[in-house]
């Protein structure tokens, strides 16, 4: 019997060598194209386009002193803004205030006498302001709120990753104040003194004002 017929069919399919040299030649092919298609990137070169983690701190030290030349570009004299808010709230919160997400911050600046404290709060007596308003001050240590944050109205919950950042914000900003406003206080001898004050505070209850400084100077 004849062998030729099982010699012309391994012809036709062609040796296991050349199959596998032609599946070589292909991924050699596909690498080449993978590799020139790659763009290689430094990390923290200008074309990482990576979003790097939040640092609260970070923000703090970058934003507070925005935050501080703005409340004081806004500051309105305590007197001329209770009087605004005393006769047409709408009006006073349209013509000084920022809106929040809950009532408005409003940017205020006086001067005036410490009155008693408790926990870093006190009351201040300023002058030519109605007497049924109580105007406090927060010296720390613990800062309320978020007053700082939105102050502006220029730093918005957009621009964070999430609602924890968000709040993180408004805590970087009070300790940033912190550290540079309030350090040189010593805010268990200041009733009975005399104190200037730039700050903002959110309008929720027209009759008592909870500030927050960005300046504070003890005369």
């Amino acid at each position: 019997m004849s062998s030729q017929p099982a010699t012309t069919t391994m012809n036709r399919r062609g040796s296991p060598g050349v199959r596998w040299a032609a599946v070589a030649i292909a991924i050699l092919a596909l690498l080449g194209a993978m590799i020139l298609d790659t763009k290689i990137v430094t990390i923290g070169s200008a074309e990482d386009t990576r979003k790097a983690a939040f640092s609260p701190e970070a923000f703090g030290r970058a934003e507070f002193p925005n935050v501080q030349s703005a409340v004081e570009q806004r500051a309105v004299d305590a007197p001329t803004l209770a009087t605004a808010i005393a006769k047409d709230k709408a009006a006073a919160e349209k013509q000084y205030g920022v809106p929040a997400n809950v009532g408005t911050e409003f940017s205020v600046k006086f001067t005036g006498v410490v009155g008693e404290g408790k926990s870093g709060i006190y009351t201040v007596k300023v002058a030519d302001v109605p007497d049924n308003l109580v105007i406090r001050i927060q010296t720390g240590p613990a800062i309320n709120g978020t007053d700082l944050r939105d102050a502006t109205g220029a730093i918005t919950f957009g621009q964070f990753t999430n609602q924890i950042e968000y709040q993180n914000a408004g805590s970087a900003l009070n300790n940033e104040m912190k550290k540079q406003v309030l350090s040189a206080i010593d805010n268990t001898q200041l009733t009975g003194k005399t104190i200037s004050v730039v700050g903002v505070f959110k309008l929720i209850n027209p009759k008592g004002w909870l500030v927050a400084p960005v300046k504070l100077s003890v005369q």
